[in-house]
């Protein structure tokens, strides 16, 4: 079985509005609906854990379909990465170790279905999984605002979410680094790194971005008013 953690909680502070971005309406609805209907669409996902603040849980529980007696609620934490565990808490006893969780973001509403199934039915086989993108640019490291080093292209990669993991070792890997590590956590990869878990990497998807400006919105509502269009 895979089970889901989609995190809503952010509140889309470089928005510049009083909404959380994933609530804001893209071609008549919330941007959250989209990857919900990619879940649920999939048919691989069983339970389906959401971080969201408990104002907006009415919202969401409307948005699901078919199967809302799987979805359950978790209380966002202080960081992205305290909101994964609380979702990972509330699939205990629900899930087993061996099960895959995939965990997405609400403000990716491009996730296709044809990941999600992918990242599920990878993890048959792998430990956990990564979308990434090959880096298209030249990439530096700097310090104090000035270039010190230019680095190899060919070994970095861009994460996207959602990235796949079995269950029970995820949530140990996680649970290890309370009660203070886990807040300097910059990634989701990062607890599974840190364990020693082996983390295989897929090929990510140009549209699959993430909305974080109001920019990032603008040319998600062009996409859908493109593919609308055809």
């Amino acid at each position: 079985m895979t089970g889901a953690i989609i995190l809503s909680g952010g509140t889309g502070s470089r928005m510049g509005s009083d909404i959380p971005k994933q609530y804001m309406e893209a071609g008549g609805k919330p941007v959250i609906s989209y990857c919900i209907e990619a879940f649920e669409a999939s048919g691989v996902i069983g339970p389906v854990a959401v971080v969201a603040a408990e104002a907006y849980r009415d919202l969401i529980r409307s948005l699901f379909s078919d199967k809302k007696e799987d979805v359950i609620f978790a209380e966002p934490g202080a960081n992205r990465q305290l909101s994964i565990l609380s979702g990972l808490n509330v699939l205990k006893g629900i899930l087993k170790d061996d099960d895959g969780v995939i965990i997405h973001d609400a403000a990716r509403p491009l996730v296709s279905v044809d990941m999600i199934r992918g990242i599920s039915d990878a993890l048959s086989i792998y430990k956990a999984i990564l979308p990434a993108l090959p880096l298209k640019d030249t990439v530096y490291e700097i310090e104090n605002g000035r270039i010190v080093n230019n680095l190899d292209r060919s070994r970095i990669v861009a994460g996207q979410a959602p990235e796949g993991f079995r269950f029970g070792s995820y949530l140990k890997a996680n649970e290890a680094l309370l009660p203070e590590r886990i807040l300097d956590v910059s990634g989701s990869m990062q607890p599974a790194v840190m364990a020693g878990i082996e983390v295989t990497c897929i090929q990510g998807d140009e549209r699959n971005f993430k909305i974080t400006t109001p920019e990032d919105l603008v040319r998600f509502e062009n996409i859908l008013k493109e593919t609308r269009d055809i």
